[in-house]
């Protein structure tokens, strides 16, 4: 690599993943001899960068953490990941960071390239916050969502294979409205092109989306807000159980900590029906429990041998 300043941020990149680094692989890496790695690293040294370097046959480079912040190298998925990161704690999704967030954030989308900067831009103008508790180990690519964002904002149809809840693939052609971000999940709302009506399309199932290029005019979303159209739509999908569970306790108290989660209806003034479509029994156990209240399982009975042995297992843990 001839170019010195490009070697040195290529360099700089590598040691950022602040794995230890052998000189040797480090010096075929950036294609230079050791001894122009060395007088690299001296040079990262004089601009701040505390690079620990160890001698000997493995010897090899480490960047370390400093006293002082110098100057990121961020690849553009990093960058969009951080302002994404940054903008949702500084809607308060974490509590007492809000104003050190915004600052944060102001000065991430200062230094940024303009096409990133529209990319984040365009992911905060049309996404959806809805509330919804729980939580989800699925994971979207940041910069998938920023160009399904762009495809909203730029009125322009978008291309992607999708699998759906039964395992199902196929290719997808849609005009989108709005990413909705529900708990830890998000939620393209679109026009189904060839279906010809409304859907919603969780955003880590969608691989590979890409603008075609075609521009269309919005329609009216039926009944105008995003977000309740996912939750109307989820509470609708076939779910594996359906889980009824008659609790002590009346409607009123259970309905503070189910929310949009299940429905309850009221036996008498101190019984009430929980009903939770789920696809496992952790959520529904959790809600039980922070009632608080005697309960009986109806069905199915998966979920009182689910709690049977959930309860062995927490005396278990009890014991001395």
């Amino acid at each position: 690599m001839a170019n010195t300043s490009a070697r040195m941020l290529r360099l700089l990149s590598l040691l950022q993943t602040h794995r230890y680094w052998p000189g040797g692989e480090l010096a075929d890496r950036l294609e230079v001899s050791p001894r122009t790695l060395r007088r690299d690293v001296d040079r990262l040294r004089e601009l701040g960068y505390p690079v620990d370097a160890s001698r000997g046959v493995a010897g090899g480079y480490q960047l370390q953490s400093g006293a002082a912040m110098p100057p990121l190298l961020l690849d553009d998925e990093e960058a969009v990941a951080i302002a994404v990161g940054l903008r949702t704690a500084a809607g308060g999704a974490v509590d007492g960071i809000e104003e050190t967030s915004m600052r944060a954030l102001t000065k991430v989308i200062q230094v940024m390239p303009p096409r990133l900067r529209r990319r984040v831009e365009a992911l905060r103008s049309f996404t959806v916050p809805a509330f919804w508790g729980g939580s989800s180990n699925s994971t979207v690519d940041a910069l998938s969502l920023t160009v399904i964002a762009s495809s909203c904002r730029d009125d322009e149809r978008l291309r992607f294979s999708y699998t759906a809840h039964d395992g199902e693939e196929t290719k997808r052609h849609v005009e989108p409205h709005r990413l909705v971000s529900l708990g830890r999940r998000w939620y393209l709302v679109a026009w189904d092109v060839e279906r010809h009506d409304w859907r919603t399309f969780r955003a880590d199932r969608m691989v590979e989306p890409k603008p075609t290029g075609a521009r269309f005019r919005q329609r009216d979303l039926p009944g105008g807000d995003a977000g309740k159209f996912v939750q109307d739509r989820l509470k609708t999908r076939a779910a594996q159980y359906e889980v009824i569970v008659k609790i002590q306790a009346p409607a009123a108290k259970v309905k503070q900590t189910v929310a949009h989660w299940g429905t309850v209806e009221p036996i008498t003034e101190t019984t009430s029906r929980l009903i939770m479509k789920v696809d496992w029994f952790d959520w529904p156990a959790m809600v039980i429990g922070a009632v608080g209240a005697d309960f009986d399982v109806v069905q199915p009975p998966e979920f009182g041998e689910y709690l049977h042995k959930m309860g062995e297992l927490f005396l278990r843990g009890q014991k001395p």
